[in-house]
């Protein structure tokens, strides 16, 4: 027979145990509040030649939502790190462009800074993860090596599906994607992947060759995306093209600037905020930003 004992409780812990249970659990003093909510705005800044500016501080930048001036919650430098998204067309169409790609791509990478950190996504009538975010570089580079052409273009399900992804991550971020030919396999309609990538707020580098790029309505698509998203969108007609194109946008993401606020609106306002950002004291300046969103 197994005795059962009984467990004593001592007076003074039976008086203080309500009180344990009801108190709320302490947080550690270098725990970060993330609000969930906060509106991302990144923003490329030139001067009047055309020339990169940076070493503003949040003190330069003044935002507003639907004309309100709001009040910056936090603000990231070109010189803080950044996670980047590269989504790869890897259709059957690729298969003669996919060696240079691969080699632009890889330039790419090792431009970017030592502590910013790179996933690797291809498609072609699925999205596949190739690498998950990493400031391994050269992992990141045998992740694009090992590709290859097959298949057909599910364009806009993919770039919907990454977007949504990385628009979680914190800190600063940015998807650039490839592709040469239209969407002939996607369940989602171009209007919907654009929604979708507005709300997700992450600039979006388009770039286009073969079939994309003589495709009016999807060079329509990519242009809106990248204007909206505060992105580029670039255009190859000449393989010469492919290593000039990636290095410009790698250049780009070494000046981008982040700024959040807290939106002015309620849980049920679903309208389009337009969002006007000024840089104090530069004159002559020009803002690349995206211009609005979609509360979530």
């Amino acid at each position: 027979m197994i005795k059962r004992h009984a467990v004593v409780w001592p007076l003074f812990l039976l008086l203080i145990l309500p009180m344990l249970l009801a108190a709320p659990a302490q947080q550690s003093p270098d725990a970060i509040k993330v609000d969930a909510h906060l509106v991302e705005v990144y923003a490329t800044v030139y001067d009047r030649k055309g020339h990169y500016v940076d070493g503003l501080g949040r003190e330069s930048f003044q935002v507003s939502d639907d004309g309100e001036l709001e009040e910056i919650a936090s603000f990231e430098t070109t010189a803080q790190n950044l996670s980047c998204a590269i989504l790869l067309d890897t259709t059957s169409s690729m298969a003669k462009a996919l060696p240079r790609v691969k080699n632009s791509i890889v330039k790419l990478i090792d431009a970017l800074g030592p502590q910013d950190s790179v996933a690797i996504y291809t498609f072609d009538e699925r999205l596949v993860v190739r690498q998950n975010f990493t400031t391994d570089k050269d992992a990141a580079k045998r992740a694009v090596l090992r590709t290859h052409a097959q298949g057909q273009t599910a364009l806009f399900d993919a770039l919907s599906q990454v977007a949504r992804d990385i628009s979680k991550k914190p800190g600063k971020k940015t998807l650039i994607v490839f592709t040469d030919g239209d969407d002939n396999s996607s369940a989602l309609s171009a209007n919907a992947v654009v929604a979708r990538a507005k709300k997700a707020g992450v600039p979006v580098y388009a770039v286009a060759e073969g079939e994309a790029a003589r495709s009016a309505n999807l060079k329509k698509l990519l242009e809106d995306l990248s204007k909206r998203t505060g992105g580029s969108t670039y255009q190859v007609n000449k393989s010469a093209d492919m290593e000039q194109v990636f290095h410009k946008i790698a250049q780009d993401l070494q000046h981008l600037y982040m700024i959040t606020y807290q939106p002015p609106f309620d849980s049920a306002d679903r309208n389009w905020h337009k969002i006007d950002l000024v840089v104090k004291g530069l004159k002559d300046y020009h803002v690349r930003a995206k211009e609005g969103y979609f509360p979530d």
